[in-house]
């Protein structure tokens, strides 16, 4: 191991014991309502009766239950044993299937569209359990959701997966995962991470069924999202793929290019990670139009207007450090090694809450740190950074 990484190592693993995990261990159990608190604001007022979502209680679990299968600390599976019994017990709908969106801070239901995102974060989640602790119900639930989608979401016609449905799986008008999404059948984000929980549910189920899935979608990936001029990831569709994306989103650029490489490893097709190794370079150059002086890589930029988005995201800089670490572990590209490095250190001067603990959601392109958006909720997760952390230990 050279001596860049020995130090990136050394550092990543004290953010994530020090810093990361003990924002999410002693701030967020609800110890009244069970579970954990759906908010907590960007200057650290704690929300007791916020509602809790499906997204933030599974990427909890991803987390902890990672951090445990590492490090083997009962202090971590405690805290992921605590997300998965939530998770089953208040988000799992027992009448019609799947996960439900939102419930209020007690626990009951509040928004039941089955979001196709949540599934697959829910997946994720339950699959990383089973790996750290063998928990067969942990499996159960992965392979019921991963049915789920199948049956419900996957577009047998057109292929790819509808974004969205009302409580009992019918079509619902609004199909949107946030506010800033376009309202579209299809969405690259969704795919992306379906991708992801798939990947992590062969890796303990080998069924050819999802190996078939997993497949399918990493030539999605290559043939629908990425844009055969710029190498940018398209972002939204209509069912019959026409394209409606007007943003370069550099961040999941540079997330994609590792999570697609990621997925061809775990599939272990030659054919598949031949494909995948030529494509990566190119996603990789593409997302590095984004990168500053500074080390950061900014938000999105529009390709109808030109207008760009300065402002530097958590989870942008942290899949920045991943994407660029894969492509010098893969490629020997010592280029990406230092662009991974001057990322860190950006995200060490600027993102990391030496004070309180956890990341800010991000700075302003004055340089300003945003406390306007949260510093724990329903988007704002221990994911992204703890695992950037995690696989930057485990890689090397």
């Amino acid at each position: 191991m050279n001596n860049k990484i020995a130090h990136l190592k050394a550092e990543v693993d004290e953010i994530l014991k020090e810093n990361i995990l003990p924002y999410w261990m002693n701030n967020m159990l609800d110890k009244e309502n069970g579970g954990f608190l759906g908010r907590i604001t960007g200057d650290e007022v704690i929300k007791r009766d916020a509602p809790k979502g499906a997204v933030l209680n599974a990427r909890i679990l991803w987390t902890h239950a990672a951090a445990y299968r590492v490090y083997k600390d009962k202090t971590y599976l405690k805290v992921a044993t605590r997300a998965k019994d939530y998770l089953l017990d208040y988000f799992y709908d027992e009448e019609h299937a799947g996960i439900y969106w939102l419930v209020d801070y007690k626990g009951d239901p509040i928004e039941t569209k089955k979001q196709i995102y949540a599934q697959g974060f829910a997946i994720y989640g339950l699959s990383e359990y089973y790996r750290a602790t063998q928990d067969e119900e942990a499996l159960k639930y992965a392979i019921k959701l991963y049915k789920i989608i199948e049956s419900h979401s996957f577009d047998r016609e057109n292929n790819g997966y509808l974004e969205a449905f009302t409580q009992d799986w019918q079509v619902i008008e609004d199909m949107r995962l946030s506010e800033k999404d376009e309202n579209v059948q299809k969405t690259m984000n969704t795919h992306l991470h379906i991708l992801e929980p798939y990947t992590n549910l062969y890796r303990i189920w080998k069924d050819d069924s999802l190996k078939k899935q997993l497949t399918n979608l990493i030539n999605l990936f290559l043939e629908r999202f990425i844009d055969k001029e710029s190498n940018h990831l398209n972002l939204f569709f209509d069912t019959n793929w026409n394209s409606k994306s007007e943003i370069i989103s550099y961040g999941h650029d540079i997330e994609a290019s590792w999570l697609i490489y990621e997925a061809a490893l775990v599939l272990n097709e030659v054919e598949i990670l031949e494909k995948v190794k030529k494509v990566v370079p190119f996603i990789v150059k593409a997302a590095e139009e984004g990168l500053q002086s500074d080390g950061s890589l900014i938000y999105e930029k529009s390709y109808q207007t030109g207008e760009i988005d300065m402002e530097r995201h958590w989870w942008v800089q942290a899949e920045a450090v991943i994407g660029f670490i894969n492509h010098y572990q893969y490629y020997n590209d010592e280029h990406s090694l230092n662009l991974a490095l001057d990322c860190w250190e950006y995200i060490k001067g600027n993102l990391i809450d030496w004070q309180n603990g956890e990341w800010f959601w991000s700075v302003y392109a004055d340089g300003s740190v945003n406390r306007k958006d949260d510093k724990a909720g329903i988007w704002k997760c221990p994911y992204h950074n703890g695992r950037m952390c995690l696989e930057i230990i485990e890689r090397f």
